[in-house]
């Protein structure tokens, strides 16, 4: 499974190859709470087929209602970019299932050109990310690769959108916890790759649409091309194969390095990587461990559910408070016992 936003654009381009209308909806600003946040897209085809999300539902079905001959209306032409509102009235917010006091506000695009979509897509393809800038006045499209994302911005003559590249994670150890966490991965839109030089694991691993790799860790990490929105995550338990994953994954740009293993045996890595392998407590800032969120987790699958959360708020740029640490969380259990 792909990012949301990939998933719209990709689906989008394969309607109007296939000759279909397509309108692309994304949100331009919110007032107020908001079921999506500001970016959120989907397309909606002239039949009345939908891809992606731009509220709860309700604004969903107004679109197709106003939009397509899905329930024997005319199906929308050509034509600039339109902004529309909803829920500017506190009949309309709950007409269209908006929390109270929310103002949404879309950018609808009418068959957007199926060229610069498909330059989008080779683009985000290749792991580069694009700010994609439309025109409001005539629904052009420019397409510029940036180093570093961008807010989103809408403005009365321009929308703004850094998009891509999708969300990768890499895992280093093909047992149980990795087929969790893949899982889980996967249905967060990343893509996954795992990676165990072993064949005795390697050759057992069961989760469909994995990326499998049997070279050595550090080797693999070195060719990944790691950016922004990869994560790196050590579950072999294998000191051997796992430093060597973390030291590479240490020297780039990953948004979440972590490796798996007791408060013991992660002090233990710590200080062996600083004694062996030139690291200081400074270069080790970035390395998470032990892994996840304090739940109390006994099972792999528990335990997966722990990562993916610590590993989904590094995503999103949350701080989370010392106190759900698992090294902080077990310290006051244990003084308080």
């Amino acid at each position: 499974m792909e990012s949301i936003d990939l998933l719209v654009l990709r689906t989008a381009h394969d309607w109007l190859a296939d000759g279909h209308r397509v309108l692309l909806a994304s949100v331009a600003h919110t007032w107020g709470s908001s079921p999506r946040p500001v970016g959120s897209m989907m397309a909606l085809r002239s039949d009345g087929r939908v891809v992606g999300s731009v509220s709860g539902g309700c604004i969903e079905d107004d679109l197709i209602h106003r939009y397509t001959t899905a329930y024997g209306g005319q199906a929308f032409v050509d034509g600039p970019p339109e902004r529309v509102r909803y829920g500017v009235s506190a009949d309309e917010a709950h007409r269209f299932g908006l929390p109270c006091g929310g103002t949404l506000e879309l950018i609808l695009e009418f068959n957007p050109a199926r060229a610069a979509l498909c330059q989008l897509l080779t683009l985000l393809d290749d792991g580069q990310l694009v700010c994609r800038r439309l025109a409001l006045a005539d629904g052009s499209v420019s397409l510029t690769p940036c180093a570093s994302p961008a807010p989103f911005d809408c403005d009365s003559h321009y929308l703004r959108n850094t998009l891509g590249p999708g969300y990768r994670m890499l895992l280093i150890g093909a047992g149980a916890l990795a087929e969790y966490l893949a899982t889980m991965a996967l249905f967060n839109g990343f893509r996954v790759t795992v990676c165990d030089p072993r064949p005795e694991h390697s050759a057992s691993w069961a989760v469909p649409g994995v990326e499998t790799l049997q070279g050595m860790p550090d080797d693999v990490v070195r060719a990944f091309r790691v950016d922004a929105r990869t994560c790196i995550i050590a579950v072999s338990h294998d000191p051997k194969l796992d430093d060597l994953a973390l030291l590479e994954a240490l020297q780039g740009p990953a948004f979440y390095i972590g490796a798996i293993g007791s408060r013991r045996n992660s002090q233990l890595r710590r200080e062996r990587l600083i004694e062996h392998f030139g690291q200081t407590e400074r270069s080790l800032e970035r390395l998470h461990g032990p892994i996840g969120i304090y739940i109390g987790s006994k099972t792999p699958a528990e335990i997966a559910v722990s990562v993916m959360a610590e590993v989904l708020a590094a995503k999103n740029a949350v701080t989370l408070p010392g106190a759900v640490s698992v090294l902080q969380a077990k310290a006051q259990h244990e003084s308080a016992a």
